[in-house]
């Protein structure tokens, strides 16, 4: 059973792009592994901007520089 754990910074993202995120990833596993899409599980972490960090700060500080 293949676990997937995708985790993008929690700002927004609809319900739409979530399901188009788990249809894609779970293809993905079909098309090059030839893993069963009834047993690949996709979990989406959104994470808070203050929790996420790059290069020694966080992702809000650098969005609030505009890095």
């Amino acid at each position: 059973m293949p676990y997937i754990n995708i985790r993008i910074t929690k700002e927004g993202v609809t319900p739409q792009q979530k399901a188009q995120l788990i249809q894609g990833a779970t293809q993905l596993l079909v098309d090059v592994l030839g893993k069963n899409p009834q047993t690949t599980v996709v979990v989406i972490d959104e994470v808070e901007t203050d929790n996420w960090g790059i290069g020694g700060e966080t992702v809000t500080e650098r969005r609030k520089r505009g890095a």
